[in-house]
């Protein structure tokens, strides 16, 4: 009884000690990483939707919050995040019997270049786009857009997050 007493608390040992620097939502953070950086994101879409670079650029700044223990900070940051807008744009997917848009998409692509301080291997430039489809007679005006865009945007920070601390 002894010796089973004595393998289950090793065992244990070993199972806690071997996950210190990973989390339940999949991140891992190198070690001496504290801080983080979102410098702003240019929008040079050849279609320009005003006030999209600051609303992608604090949607990011704020999934890295709440998904990490890092500090975000304006400069001087372990790892940073920047890029541009490069897509915005909305085109008919399928069209009716009488030539007409049955389905519109709004899609959205992002140019990201990320750099990790401690550890330079793991630098990362990469495009990342998603897409919001909707009715074809529907205009994509007021709360629908903005639903468009926030649904946008969670998917391509959560890709970013997981491409550059997920590791997947």
């Amino acid at each position: 009884m002894r010796k089973f007493i004595i393998l289950v608390l090793i065992s244990s040992i070993g199972l806690f000690s071997g996950c210190g620097n990973y989390s339940f939502t999949g991140i891992s953070l190198p070690a001496g990483t504290t801080t983080y950086q979102v410098n702003y994101f240019q929008n040079d879409a050849p279609l320009i939707e005003p006030g999209l670079e600051r609303t992608f650029t604090n949607s990011l700044a704020d999934l890295i919050q709440n998904q990490t223990s890092l500090q975000l900070v304006t400069s001087g940051g372990d790892i940073t995040y920047e890029g541009e807008i490069t897509e915005y744009r909305i085109s008919p997917t399928t069209a009716t019997a009488d030539n007409t848009a049955a389905q519109n998409r709004l899609t959205i692509g992002v140019r990201l270049r990320f750099y990790d301080r401690h550890n330079p291997d793991e630098d990362l430039t990469q495009q990342f786009s998603f897409f919001y489809d909707y009715p074809g007679q529907a205009q994509l005006v007021g709360a629908q857009k903005d639903a468009a865009i926030a649904e946008i945007f969670e998917r391509i920070t959560q890709d970013i997050l997981n491409a550059t601390l997920g590791k997947w």
